[in-house]
């Protein structure tokens, strides 16, 4: 019982970034992310005017919780108390390893540091 506990406490390791792990991110954050994030992350999606905070733009606003896809993928599943950001855990373990690589893409695409 000890070690299953143990196993599920450690972080889990990334899959590599893939042309098809970007693409299933890309899917995963046109249904869960951009009516906040927006289509390139800068944080003025639809509903973004109603949010307080505002949601994060990914190419200017410091990552909270850090900006590996290790802290994004943890940050997928935990949300960001005090914000909109909710916990994510009706997401597979592969598709919240896909959003976190997509938001990386967002980040890099945008000249975001």
């Amino acid at each position: 019982m000890l070690v299953a506990a143990a196993a599920l406490a450690r972080p889990t390791k990334p899959p590599p970034r893939s042309p098809a792990l970007i693409e299933r991110g890309r899917s995963t954050y046109g249904i869960y992310c951009i009516s906040c994030h927006g289509e390139r992350g800068a944080g003025d999606g639809s509903v973004a005017p109603t949010l307080n905070p505002r949601p994060r733009n990914f190419a200017t606003d410091k990552f909270k919780q850090g900006s590996s896809v290790t802290q994004i993928f943890a940050t997928l599943g935990k949300g960001v108390p005090g914000t909109a950001m909710v916990k994510f855990t009706n997401l597979s373990e592969e598709e919240r390893w896909a959003l976190a690589w997509y938001v990386l893409e967002l980040k890099a695409s945008s000249g975001g540091r």
